[in-house]
């Protein structure tokens, strides 16, 4: 098997725990380069990658990695259910993918059954939410993130990522008062209220941060 994560000690723990039950575990890598190199040389027939909020799309690591070895089996580690979030497209997931919500591994032997299990996915299949032990067809559905629309998420992005308005409305070619009020109706969407005391673009900010899982400090 072959796990792709950019967060190091997360990479080296979960490698670490499932070489203990047994897993064979023929490459640890951060990077689509390192992935592809490991897919040539030793031919892991499972991929095991954390959908991370970078520069590397995560989608795009295991299409590439599909292409090299159309039976490898797929199991993607999220940390939400919307994953415009992250600013991947569920339709581009590769087929036959299992989706893990991070928060729902209850136990290392738990991850080992999906993975045991995305080696019999049938690859013409469509990709499958796992919760726990139990699939959700529609997890995305339930999410209050699935509310926000294409343009509102990618405000949102673009907003936790530091950028004002006037800098998103250049980016979007919009003016800032149109960006000023996109940012109001996600505001209104997530349910973040006004409040003289408060930021409410930090407020954002720290929704969009607990929804992609960051740690809290």
């Amino acid at each position: 098997m072959l796990i792709v994560m950019d967060d190091s000690f997360e990479l080296s723990s979960i490698a670490s725990a499932l070489k203990l039950h047994g897993v064979n575990v023929v490459g640890e890598v951060s990077k689509s380069s390192s992935a592809i190199a490991v897919q040539r040389t030793l031919h892991p027939n499972v991929l095991l990658i954390d959908m991370h909020n970078s520069d590397e799309r995560s989608i795009a690591i295991a299409r590439d990695l599909r292409l090299e070895d159309p039976e490898m089996g797929i199991v993607i580690l999220v940390p939400c259910a919307d994953l415009r979030i992250l600013g991947e497209v569920h339709t581009d997931l590769p087929d036959g993918s299992m989706l893990v919500l991070k928060n729902t591994i209850t136990t290392i032997a738990s991850l080992c059954d999906v993975l045991s299990q995305s080696r019999l996915k049938d690859k013409g299949a469509p990709p499958v939410w796992i919760n726990g032990n139990l699939a959700l067809s529609s997890k995305v559905s339930e999410s209050m993130m699935s509310k926000l629309t294409n343009i509102q998420i990618e405000t949102l992005r673009l907003v936790a990522k530091g950028l004002t308005n006037a800098e998103i409305g250049r980016i979007r070619f919009v003016s800032e008062k149109a960006v000023e009020q996109i940012v109001s109706r996600i505001a209104q969407v997530l349910n973040v209220q006004p409040d003289r005391t408060k930021n409410m673009r930090v407020q954002l900010v720290r929704e969009f941060f607990n929804w992609i899982g960051a740690p809290k400090h």
